[in-house]
This record gives structure tokens, C-alpha cells and sequence, in this order.
């Protein structure tokens, strides 16, 4: 069954949930699909618990706080979202509509498609021994979304970047015990945080080894420990319950580098008026893209989006134009947003 839709939104990061706002402002609706099983894109997965500085008029947040925001605000337009699935092909049908088919075949006819997909669909680079991927989910994890599933145990973080510090220090307080292993002593995090954990080691808060891993070892159907061949040559072995690996994220544009769209170093190419790439139709907007002056900011992904969905609202009315209309005075965008303003202006 093909659901009709105005527009699909390929991405539920915040430039995506944020497009679907600025679409449903301008009467349009949209579909949302994402390869991750819930909304919020890097903000859920990689840091729902890190604070964000850089949203205007919001001194801070978490990345969850940020997605639950943004989840109120589209509530209104009553977005309808499709997760755990990639795009897997988008057809031009005609000037004014695409078919998009996903990996599990939902089918959508839309009248035009953005793609708000980040950098791409993510891949965490994994711990490179034979036979880890047995335990991943279980007892290896690349993303930590309930620290308190690590209370009272014997961690091993690896990893030598913000992800591995920032961890290494928010869970040291629950853990029982900490080793963060990096393969030197040189560290690619905040210099804040390493200074941080440097101290913690000092007070044998936690513990630091300079190494990399070269093995594993289990006792059944449970993994017991890993070996480090370390900066002397010596080969320890590391016992833990739960050991974390940040070795960083691979991104990779997976099936829509196959759409035919203008492409330069894994980022789909836009113009700077309407967001839209090579294929009329079909718009880029967030990390995803790449122009002159491009900035991978929040802040600057939903400026794209505003410009996206006013270039939408005119392919779908050719010959129309489109007004301006702002959210404080415009009695369709109170009705479209279900309030009702809380001061009557008048006339000047």
C-alpha cells in the first residue's frame, strides 16, 4: 500500500525534526524515516546525556532534552515517523512526484524528499579482535544510553577521544572500577577532561593504560577479560563485566549515494537558495550537505530548513507566491499550530 505523503524527510535528527516544523508551518506534511529505532539522531545515540551550549535562547541542554523539545514542537502536525529503515530507493515518477521505497518496503508517492541524514548513516568502528562481535549489545557497547546499567561494575573503556574521556569520567562516581586503555599518551579530548582523568588516575580514582588490544579472553558464553600488549612490550589481561569502545563512528551515505545526486567527499551538494541538489525535487539540508561557507552547526542545519520548506511551498504552487507570515500576529499559523495567541495586537 503506497501512503501519499507531501514530503518524506529522510533523517529524525534535529534538522530533521525541525524541518518537519517548518514545513507544517506552511500547511505541508511530511513523512520521516530513520535507520535508527528511535528520533533524535547523534543527539540520542552518540550524547543524550552531554550538554549542547550553542541553541539559540537555550543557555544548555542535553541532546535528549533537545529532541524532547523539538518532539513538542512538531506534535502539533502530528508527524508520521518510520524508523529502524533506511531509504532505500527514491524513483522520479514526474515532475511532481517520487516514489520512495524503504528496506523493510514502505512505499511513499511524495512531491518532494530532503534528506536530513546527518553524515550519513553511522557505523562505530569496532574493537578490531576476532570474536568480539559475539558479545556486542551484551557485554562490548559502543554508545553508553543507560549509565546505570554500569553501576557497581568493572568497566574497560577504550579510546582516546571526547566520547572515551567524557565517559571515562561521568560514570567513575557508579562504576566499581575504571581502566581506560588508548594506544598512547596522547589523548584527541578536551584538554579539561583529560586533565580531569589524569587527576582521577592520580587519586586511583581510575586507572590509565597505555596499549592496544590484542585479544580476548571468555569462560563460557561470557566474556572475562582482553589482552593489552602494552607501550613496554609487556602483555597484561584485563578482567571486566562491560568494556566500551570509542574508537569514533564511520559514516557512510549507504544507498543514497545511488540517487544520482551531485556528490563531493560524502556530502550532497546544494544551492544556497532553496537547498536543493542536482535532481529537482529533492533537497539536502544539515551535516549532510556541503556548500561555499558551510558550517556543520544545529544552528545553521535549521536555517536550511526554513529556506527548504519556502522553496517546497513553491514547487507545490507554481506561479503562487509565497507569503511570509510569522508565528506572533498570523491567525493560520495559531490555527495550524492549535493555539491561540495570548495578546490581541491591533491594527497600527
Amino acid at each position: 500500500m503506497t501512503i501519499e505523503t507531501d514530503v518524506v524527510i529522510v533523517g529524525a535528527g534535529p534538522v530533521g525534526l525541525f524541518q518537519v516544523f517548518e514545513l507544517g508551518l506552511l500547511g505541508i506534511k511530511a513523512h520521516v524515516v530513520d535507520a535508527l529505532p528511535v528520533a533524535g539522531g547523534q543527539c540520542i545515540e552518540l550524547y543524550p546525556d552531554k550538554p549542547i551550549y550553542d541553541i539559540p535562547a537555550i543557555p544548555m541542554c542535553t541532546g535528549k532534552e533537545l529532541t524532547d523539545n523539538l518532539m513538542q514542537q512538531i506534535a502539533p502536525f502530528h508527524p508520521e515517523f518510520h524508523l529502524d529503515q533506511e531509504v532505500a530507493a527514491v524513483t522520479k515518477l514526474d515532475e511532481g512526484h517520487f516514489q520512495v521505497v524503504t528496506s523493510k518496503g514502505t512505499e511513499f508517492n511524495a512531491k518532494a524528499v530532503i534528506v536530513a541524514a546527518g553524515l550519513g548513516a553511522f557505523q562505530p568502528r569496532k574493537v578490531p579482535v576476532a570474536g568480539s562481535e559475539a558479545f556486542e549489545g551484551k557485554q562490548i557497547h559502543y554508545s553508553v544510553k543507560n549509565p546505570e546499567q554500569f553501576r557497581g561494575k568493572d568497566l574497560v573503556i577504550l579510546g582516546g577521544g571526547d566520547s572515551a574521556l567524557d565517559w571515562a569520567v561521568a560514570l567513575q562516581p557508579i562504576a566499581h572500577s575504571i581502566v581506560l586503555i588508548h594506544r598512547s599518551n596522547e589523548f584527541r579530548a578536551a584538554p579539561a577532561t583529560v586533565a580531569k582523568m589524569r587527576a582521577m588516575c592520580d587519586e586511583h580514582q581510575m586507572q590509565l593504560l597505555i596499549g592496544n588490544v590484542t585479544g580476548i579472553k571468555t569462560d563460557g558464553e561470557q566474556l572475562k577479560a582482553i589482552t593489552v600488549i602494552g607501550a613496554d612490550t609487556v602483555t597484561r589481561v584485563v578482567e571486566f563485566d562491560h568494556l566500551l569502545a570509542f574508537y569514533g563512528l564511520s559514516p557512510k551515505l549507504g544507498p543514497i549515494a545511488n540517487w544520482g545526486l551531485g556528490i563531493d567527499k560524502n556530502q550532497i551538494q546544494v544551492d544556497t537558495e532553496r537547498f536543493e541538489t542536482n535532481v529537482p525535487g529533492i533537497y539536502a539540508v544539515g551535516d549532510i550537505n556541503v556548500y561555499p561557507g558551510k558550517k556543520k552547526l544545529i544552528l545553521c542545519g535549521f536555517h536550511e530548513a526554513a529556506l527548504a520548506a519556502f522553496a517546497i511551498k513553491a514547487r507545490m504552487n507554481p506561479g503562487a507566491k509565497v507569503h511570509l507570515q510569522y508565528t506572533t500576529t498570523s491567525p493560520i499559523m495559531h490555527q495550524r499550530l492549535g493555539v491561540s495567541p495570548s495578546v490581541e495586537l491591533s491594527a497600527i
